[in-house]
């Protein structure tokens, strides 16, 4: 003779009662994708942390209005690695002669409007300067082939921010693609010059020094004691002599 169930319950015969070996009920397929779905939002969400953050969200939107009101051409993306800023040639005005690495007055004009930006940014973060070139092969007395011409035009760039603009050395870095990232097929003069472009990637990781170069910053690694006052007596004399 089968239990009857406590009052209230329902009984195991009902339809309504999911067995063992038995399919669920339709409503609880619905209900596990919902869970698996907000599982997935928020760990995107987690990823995306260093994105969302306040700084970075505010230089996109600075850049992107400068853009916009035709500043400068390009683009700005960010994403869980950081901030990209894309500028490229307008019209005829080129960032670099050909074949060579030397900044002109147009790219200058752009880094420019961009350096209180990068500025502010590169206090707590680390800044990448990534030279690009079309797919026409090069071959002169200075660069073998666009790998070294790209590279050398990011060194440039980097270089111009440090000296002119003032931005911390032991946060930049340099590095060129040559022509294997391009934009746009090289079908054309146009989209050649598209895909003739430097790109400024703020990370989103904090910058931390490493403890040789806080200390050759004149800063201490951290845990190590403080060093003592300098005398002001004269070293004293070496007795073998220079």
């Amino acid at each position: 003779m089968p239990l009857r169930p406590p009052k209230g319950f329902i009984d195991e015969t009902d339809p309504r009662v999911a067995q063992i070996g038995h399919p669920a009920p339709p409503w609880l397929v619905n209900y596990a994708d919902l869970m698996t779905e907000l599982v997935c939002f928020f760990v995107i969400l987690y990823a995306l942390s260093a994105a969302l953050s306040k700084n970075m969200q505010s230089a996109k939107q600075d850049v992107d209005k400068m853009m916009k009101s035709g500043q400068m051409s390009g683009s700005a993306s960010i994403d869980k690695d950081g901030l990209k800023i894309t500028i490229q040639e307008q019209g005829k005005s080129a960032f670099f002669g050909t074949g060579d690495a030397e900044p002109t007055p147009a790219i200058d004009a752009d880094l420019s409007k961009l350096a209180p930006i990068l500025k502010k940014l590169s206090a707590d973060h680390e800044i990448l300067v990534e030279g690009h070139t079309d797919d026409q092969p090069i071959h002169n007395l200075y660069f073998d082939s666009n790998w070294e011409l790209s590279t050398a035009r990011a060194t440039s760039v980097t270089r111009l921010l440090i000296d002119k603009y003032h931005l911390p050395a032991d946060h930049m870095g340099a590095v060129g693609y040559g022509a294997t990232r391009p934009l746009v097929p090289n079908d054309n003069d146009a989209d050649r010059a598209k895909n003739r472009r430097v790109v400024i990637f703020i990370k989103s990781a904090e910058f931390k020094p490493s403890p040789a170069a806080a200390k050759a910053a004149g800063g201490a690694a951290p845990g190590a004691p403080a060093a003592a006052p300098a005398s002001d007596a004269p070293p004293p004399a070496n007795p073998k002599g220079p």
